[in-house]
C-alpha cells in the first residue's frame, strides 16, 4: 500500500465541511467560538489533558425540529453541546455530577501570572464539549433554564424549501474515540480548528495502526507540509494528528 499517493498538496484556506447524510449543514456555533486553533509548543510550555468521567421542555424557535422514531430517540449517542461565555467547564461538571458521560477536551498551559509561572487549564474548543446519552435524557439538562440557561445543543440545519429543519448534532463513535486519542497525544503540532479544513473532506479513509495516534480513523492528507490523518465533525470543527508515516496506516 502506498498511502502517499492519496495525499494532496497543502491547502491553506478553510471552509466547507465533511457533511453527514443530511445535506445543507450550517454550523450553529456562537460568535465567540468562531476561531482556529493550532496546538503548538511555545516557550511557556504546553501539555495536554482531557477531562473524561463517568456516564450518562424544548425551547421553541423559528426552525422546525425534525421528528424522530421512538427507537432513534431511545438510542444513546454522543452529542455536541455549546455554552455561552466560556461556561463549558461549569456545564460539564454539572452533567458529570448527575451521572452523564461527558468529554471536555482541555490543555494545560504554563502562564506567567503576576511574575509567577502557573499551570492553567484551558478548553481546546471554546464553548464546546460533548455528552453521551439519549436525546431525551440530555434535553433534561439542555433545556434546564434555571440551572443551565447557557447550555444548548449544537444543531445540524437542513434547508427544505422555505423551511429549516434542525436536529441536534450527533458525533459518530469513531470520531469521538479518534478525538480522545488526538487530544491525549503529547504532540506539539496536532490540528484543532473550529472550522472545516477542506483537506480532510475527501481522500482515502485509513486507520492508524502504530505509534502515538494508534486507533485514529480519518482521511489521510497533507496539511502544513505534513502527512496527517484528520476528520471533520459535522462541519463544526476539524481535528488532525501530527505527522504519521505511511507504514503506520492501513486502508479502510
Amino acid at each position: 500500500m502506498k498511502i502517499d499517493d492519496c495525499t494532496s498538496e497543502d491547502v491553506h484556506t478553510v471552509g466547507g465541511g465533511e457533511t453527514p447524510p443530511c445535506a445543507g449543514l450550517t454550523p450553529n456555533a456562537l460568535p465567540e467560538a468562531q476561531s482556529t486553533i493550532l496546538a503548538e509548543s511555545s516557550q511557556t510550555g504546553v501539555s495536554t489533558r482531557n477531562a473524561l468521567l463517568a456516564k450518562g421542555t424544548i425551547n421553541k424557535s423559528k426552525a422546525t425540529v425534525m421528528p424522530k422514531s421512538q427507537r432513534e430517540e431511545a438510542t444513546p449517542h454522543w452529542y455536541a453541546l455549546r455554552c455561552t461565555y466560556g461556561r463549558e467547564q461549569a456545564a460539564y461538571d454539572y452533567l458529570v455530577s448527575k451521572g452523564i458521560t461527558a468529554f471536555y477536551p482541555t490543555t494545560s498551559v504554563v502562564k506567567l501570572i503576576k511574575g509567577k509561572r502557573k499551570i492553567v487549564t484551558e478548553s481546546r474548543l471554546p464553548n464546546i464539549f460533548f455528552a453521551f446519552g439519549t436525546e431525551k435524557q440530555l434535553q433534561t439538562f439542555v433545556y434546564d433554564n434555571v440551572k443551565l440557561p447557557y447550555l444548548r445543543f449544537y444543531y445540524h440545519h437542513e434547508h427544505i424549501g422555505s423551511r429549516i429543519i434542525k436536529t441536534p448534532l450527533i458525533v459518530p463513535n469513531y470520531q469521538m474515540e479518534s478525538l480522545k486519542i488526538i487530544c491525549a497525544a503529547e504532540a506539539s503540532d496536532i490540528v484543532i480548528s473550529l472550522s472545516s479544513v477542506p483537506n480532510f473532506q475527501a481522500g482515502q479513509m485509513v486507520r492508524v495502526i502504530e505509534g502515538t495516534f494508534k486507533g485514529v480513523i480519518g482521511r489521510v492528507k497533507r496539511w502544513h507540509g505534513q502527512q496527517r490523518v484528520g476528520f471533520v465533525i459535522g462541519g463544526m470543527a476539524t481535528f488532525a494528528t501530527a505527522y504519521v508515516p505511511s507504514a503506520f496506516l492501513e486502508k479502510i
